[in-house]
């Protein structure tokens, strides 16, 4: 293999990693990145700091790599956090980039997939909802859509959250009668369905409107919500006049009805947008007492589609200027970036942000510093929004914390909770058999932690709830023990909740005592007549207790246990829906869907082909002699 060209910078070549202590060690930490600093270009790039385990520490921007690396050489002039994080750096990970904007936007893909503990972290993960209006199809389909943009249409968001689409929606069918229903649902309909009768679509379906009508409602449609509104309430306005003077009452009260849906949708808006803004996100951020909230409000088309509370993490003793910048860098990284951003200040590297962002839409995006007019006054009610958030997060903070400080007393913890796992069971009648876990903790449930435990175990008696519990539980905390003995991770919870009684928890304990672990264990048994608010706690002991009714800290275990039913039901519910769909012809080595069809359709169910002679078979069409011999003998393995 021969060597990369000189003037190339080759990361395989300058990536090493230094093993030292495990214990932090500035002067070691100093060393480590002096190696790399050598061999480092004058070239803009991104760098990874891990520790001697090869985990992520921080990842990092810069224009010219080697005088941004040699920063970290110079401790005394660092804050104390990159002090810490200096001192746990065991090696160093380099990738070079064509420009700044390129490293700013790798910057901020690294963050999101490493997420290392002295970056930033933008921690709401959740998918942004927009409108699709689907138009791989003569008669366009309007729909909510989350994910990756793939499919053939329009795109209209993103929206704050799914209730604000879902409320578009509705409206918007009232006022256009767009079509939502699926391709294969719209090819079978002979009549027109329920929402053709309510005036929530126009029934393409059935030909009550012709193609050259419907095309129109589109066209309507994508105006109103690009954000040309007064022209489609202009022309419901115009014909419903003009139906009143034809004496056709029933149509204008239909395109009266039709108006006041569109008036509805311009009315829910929170904010109004006009003259400062038709295409841009409004950005603002408070800090008070540690806490940091960026509030995001959406405006498209000159329609405020909602806003977004954000409570970044990672932020104490960084600059609001950086926790802004890299929340912004986050944020786009998946989502398509508005024309502009409107912001409640200056940032430093403004226009390398804005560079990055026009880099990743195609098209130019500014960002915009909103300091007179009516932008100013978008930026400062989202400040107002952001202070407010602040503190109601503090006042639920402080209920939450309270809430655990009591479970530590009734259950005799140690201290108040950081990580609480609740477990349940899924079944019916022992069939699709499966075990859910969910995670909470101080600042809420912990849904990325969530986990389903699917129980084939054979030794298991179908409908054994004891023997199930036991086998999720050891399953459970055999990986853990195995993954992290020391307890590091944050990972061991402080209490587990058992969704049972007296039995479920023996066998709990009986798991845990095999391997040797030791966490508290709590039951939670269902009151009389499963009577919420009447239940029955049972600790490892044997004490069984019960608590006030009305007691807030019910109600908050009651959440508890609430949620990891809600969650062991679904997943359940989608296992069953799967096992319902799949065929045991499926396992058959050799047969595809067109063999499988052609097998249905000759014996009628899955069952007669298993009980199908081997003659028989071979009559199938399409089945040869080897794959009729293949088949049965996958049927009959005893012959």
């Amino acid at each position: 293999m021969s060597e990369p060209p000189a003037d190339r910078f080759s990361e395989e070549s300058q990536t090493f990693t230094v093993r030292g202590k495990e214990a932090p060690d500035l002067d070691l930490g100093v060393a480590t990145i002096r190696g790399v600093v050598k061999t480092l270009p004058l070239r803009p790039g991104v760098y990874r700091m891990l520790d001697a385990g090869g985990d992520v520490l921080y990842v990092g921007k810069a224009r010219t790599l080697k005088n941004r690396v040699t920063n970290y050489t110079q401790v005394a002039r660092l804050p104390r956090r990159l002090q810490r994080m200096v001192a746990q750096t065991r090696a160093m990970e380099i990738v070079t980039t064509g420009s700044e904007a390129e490293a700013l936007l790798l910057e901020a893909q690294l963050i999101k997939r490493y997420r290392p503990p002295y970056n930033v972290l933008l921690r709401d993960d959740k998918s942004f909802p927009f409108i699709l209006l689907r138009e791989d199809h003569d008669f366009a389909r309007i729909s909510k859509h989350r994910g990756a943009r793939v499919a053939k249409g329009s795109y209209y968001g993103p929206f704050a959250s799914a209730g604000a689409v879902n409320a578009t929606l509705n409206a918007l069918q009232k006022v256009f009668l767009l079509r939502s229903c699926t391709d294969s649902f719209f090819a079978n309909r002979s009549r027109p369905c329920l929402l053709y009768q309510i005036k929530r679509c126009s029934a393409p379906c059935t030909g009550r409107i012709d193609a050259a009508g419907y095309a129109e409602l589109v066209e309507d449609a994508k105006g109103f919500l690009s954000g040309r509104t007064q022209e489609a309430q202009k022309k419901l306005a115009e014909a419903m006049t003009q139906a009143a003077e034809a004496m056709d009452f029933e149509r204008a009260a239909l395109l009266r009805d039709r108006l006041r849906a569109l008036t509805f949708i311009q009315g829910s808006q929170a904010i109004n947008a006009e003259g400062a803004a038709s295409d841009a996100d409004v950005i603002a951020m408070a800090a008070d007492g540690g806490a940091v909230c960026v509030q995001l409000f959406f405006i498209r088309g000159g329609q405020n589609w909602g806003h977004r509370s954000f409570f970044p993490g990672h932020t104490e003793g960084v600059d609001e200027a950086e926790v802004l910048q890299s929340f912004i860098a986050q944020l786009y990284e998946e989502l398509p970036p508005p024309r502009e951003l409107l912001l409640d200040r200056a940032l430093p590297e403004a226009a390398l942000l804005a560079d990055a962002l026009s880099e990743k839409a195609g098209r130019r995006v500014g960002i915009r510093h909103a300091q007179r007019g009516p932008a100013r006054r978008l930026v400062e009610q989202a400040q107002r929004n952001a202070v407010e958030a602040i503190e109601r997060r503090r006042a639920e903070t402080t209920t939450q914390g309270k809430l655990l400080r009591e479970l530590a007393e009734i259950f005799e913890l140690d201290g108040p909770p950081g990580r609480i796992e609740i477990y349940d069971n899924s079944h019916i009648q022992g069939s699709n058999a499966l075990g859910a876990m969910v995670v909470a903790g101080p600042e809420g449930f912990q849904k990325g932690q969530y986990r389903k435990f699917n129980m084939k175990d054979e030794s298991i008696t179908p409908g054994d709830d004891f023997a199930m519990m036991k086998a999720m539980l050891h399953r459970r905390f055999a990986r853990l023990e195995a993954e992290d003995p020391d307890r590091e991770s944050g990972n061991w919870p402080d209490l587990c909740l058992i969704d049972g009684g007296k039995g479920q928890v023996a066998a709990v304990v009986a798991a845990l005592a095999e391997l040797g672990v030791d966490v508290p264990i709590v039951g939670v048994a269902k009151g009389p007549d499963r009577n919420a608010g009447r239940e029955t706690f049972h600790l490892p002991s044997g004490r069984e207790f019960t608590l006030p009714p009305n007691a807030p800290v019910m109600f908050y275990l009651q959440r508890l246990r609430d949620e990891a039913h809600r969650f062991a039901i679904g997943a359940h519910r989608a296992k069953r829906a799967k096992a319902i769909t799949t065929s045991p012809l499926d396992e058959v080595p050799g047969i595809g869907p067109a063999r499988k069809k052609a097998l249905l359709m000759h014996f009628g169910t899955s069952r007669a082909v298993k009980g199908a002679t081997l003659a028989d078979l071979e009559r199938a069409p399409g089945i040869s002699r080897q794959m009729a011999l293949a088949i049965w003998q996958h049927f009959h393995p005893q012959g």
